[in-house]
């Protein structure tokens, strides 16, 4: 079990444009791309930019989060700060490029959580610490799962081929 604090709380429906805007499209290598996250969100853009947020923090949001446009940098940006999204629900092609990316991800219908809480994460529950709250989680199919805990697609691929050279 993992203990995360939640360093944003977001509502429903936040599209990836609020996540990356689309004005910085441009820039689309992963290592470039974590310095716009939420760069509508000038106090956490520059909290973030500041180091003052711990790598490994949570952001917590209601239902379809990442909806709107494909953009992977709306996820490699989270990634860049490796995040763990604990949200009500993804949207379908965020949910995917998150696989790809390798971004951990946990979807909880019911989660109730605050920019401040820590949560205790486990495979099948999110245990709000500071409220005193369990929350079951809907688990990833288990090859999804596996190419998040691989850091991604790419690594996932890499370590299969590998695995059968000898």
């Amino acid at each position: 079990m993992a203990i995360i604090k939640v360093v944003l709380h977001l509502g429903d429906d936040v599209s990836t444009d609020i996540i990356y805007p689309g004005r910085f499209m441009a820039t689309v290598l992963p290592a470039e791309t974590p310095q716009f996250a939420f760069a509508d969100n000038a106090d956490f853009n520059r909290r973030l930019k500041a180091g003052e947020v711990t790598a490994g923090s949570a952001i917590a949001a209601g239902k379809n989060f990442g909806c709107g446009s494909s953009r992977e940098q709306a996820v490699s940006c989270l990634k860049g700060y490796e995040f763990c999204v604990v949200a009500r629900n993804i949207a379908r092609i965020f949910l995917q490029s998150a696989i790809n990316l390798g971004l951990n991800i946990m979807i909880c219908p019911a989660l109730e959580a605050a920019e401040g809480d820590e949560l205790e994460i486990a495979d099948d529950k999110v245990f709000n610490r500071t409220s005193g709250k369990s929350f079951h989680v809907e688990p990833l199919p288990k090859a999804r799962q596996a190419i998040i805990d691989a850091g991604g697609l790419i690594p996932y691929t890499r370590k299969l081929l590998t695995a059968g050279v000898k």
